[in-house]
């Protein structure tokens, strides 16, 4: 889509932005479960890089069809480029984590989809994971299609059947785990959002998107 900068400075505003910063490092602190914080870790279409600048890996990746490479402190290495290009411009089997976040709705249809996974497949190292916040658009409903760039329909069962397709097994799946949007019904408070994540009754309340966690066969 063309001009995606003003799409995004009109859908999240400076106030949204300070959200995001505010509770991103508690959301990360949950997801390092599955992070093996040892070996290189790489954040598919980072955006602003709430999840790369959070988590505490001793190698950190980052890319994006935008330039946030000024944005990042010097030990984040930023490649400007397209998802689905990745396994032509990043080294294989050198990642042992991949996060994509609010991204798999954007590609133009379920084959980019299945495409993507494969290409995180070729990334990661054989014991590897790849974690995958997803909303969820049997939870969401109508809402999904809010913003304009969302052009794939995604549920948990479509997220596994793809990750098959790519050669890659489920090692977790939660349904239910965070709310649709920052700017909704998860408060922008670091003390709630570890309160929160600390009671998985609350997800199945407020949750609308789905954590995926996949690893290579």
């Amino acid at each position: 889509m063309a001009d995606l900068d003003k799409v995004y400075r009109t859908r999240f505003p400076e106030a949204a932005e300070a959200n995001k910063d505010r509770i991103w490092p508690e959301i990360v602190a949950y997801l390092e479960r599955w992070i093996d914080l040892r070996q290189p870790v790489l954040d598919i279409a980072c955006d602003r890089g709430y999840f790369i600048r959070n988590v505490r890996a001793k190698e950190r990746w980052a890319t994006d069809l935008r330039d946030f490479g000024s944005t990042f402190p010097p030990d984040i290495r930023f490649v400007q480029a397209n998802g689905l290009d990745l396994a032509t411009v990043l080294p294989s089997a050198s990642f042992g984590t991949i996060f994509m976040s609010n991204y798999l709705e954007h590609l133009p249809d379920a084959d980019a989809v299945i495409e993507q996974f494969r290409v995180v497949r070729r990334l990661l190292q054989p014991d590897g994971r790849v974690l995958i916040l997803q909303p969820n658009i049997r939870l969401v409903g109508g809402a999904y299609w809010d913003f304009i760039d969302h052009r794939v329909a995604l549920t948990e069962k479509s997220l596994v059947e793809a990750a098959h397709l790519a050669d890659l097994k489920v090692v977790a799946l939660i349904t239910r785990f965070l709310p649709y949007s920052t700017a909704g019904r998860l408060p922008a408070d670091p003390r709630l959002v570890s309160l929160y994540l600390r009671l998985p009754i609350l997800w199945r309340l407020f949750g609308r998107q789905t954590l995926l966690v996949a690893a290579p066969r």
